[in-house]
């Protein structure tokens, strides 16, 4: 590569979807295309366990009595923060920044050429989470939204989660719409039938942001 060429940038898609659709599935089958695939949730709440960037930040905003046998308290936590909307506002302004940096450092350190995937469900609720700059290697930009039926989700959800239906629901109507989601999205898939239907959606979604 010469001095006056630019090296091009890393693909990094934003994976999204509602509870039950089977976004989880469909991260499986991009990591087996050869991406990497990071859970976003689950950088979220490793940062603020202890020994994480965000934790003493937490404590010294909501208290030092949410550890517990050297675990962070998820529920008094959560008993916390739901309570009202400002606490919920500094939790979030707390970790995301926190999970981003670490997103950051993992995508920064792949073999040049692989692509990223961030596995999050929030990624409409939470637009500034997994992206952590300006330019195309400062986070997602590009999304992939998975959607399913909302009788195959609560049947997942029935059979694969032991939710009763009434739960089910009220979960899926608390979580941003459809419309919503494909208001952002530059690819969709349906993962409303089996395996080899959704492969097929899922290799002509990753062929199209790819290219």
């Amino acid at each position: 590569m010469s001095a006056t060429e630019v090296a091009p940038a890393r693909l990094i898609v934003g994976l999204t979807g509602g509870i039950g659709v089977g976004k989880s599935t469909v991260a499986k089958l991009l990591a087996e295309r050869g991406a990497h695939v990071i859970d976003v949730d689950l950088v979220c709440r490793d940062v603020i366990e202890p020994g994480g960037p965000a934790h003493q930040a937490v404590l010294d905003r909501f208290g030092g009595h949410l550890v517990v046998d050297g675990r962070l308290n998820r529920a008094a936590l959560a008993q916390v923060v739901f309570s009202t909307p400002d606490a919920l506002a500094d939790l979030t302004a707390i970790s995301h920044p926190a999970a981003n940096r670490v997103m950051q450092a993992e995508v920064a350190a792949l073999a040049p050429g692989v692509p990223a995937v961030l596995d999050m469900a929030v990624l409409v609720e939470y637009p500034k989470l997994g992206r952590w700059g300006e330019g195309p290697d400062g986070g997602y930009h590009k999304v992939l939204v998975v959607e399913a039926p909302l009788d195959v989700r609560l049947d997942r959800l029935a059979n694969q989660r032991g939710m009763a239906p009434d739960d089910a629901r009220a979960r899926i109507a608390a979580q941003v719409s459809d419309d919503e989601r494909r208001a952002v999205a530059d690819a969709v898939v349906d993962n409303g039938g089996d395996l080899d239907a959704l492969t097929t959606q899922v290799e002509a979604a990753w062929a199209q942001l790819t290219r």
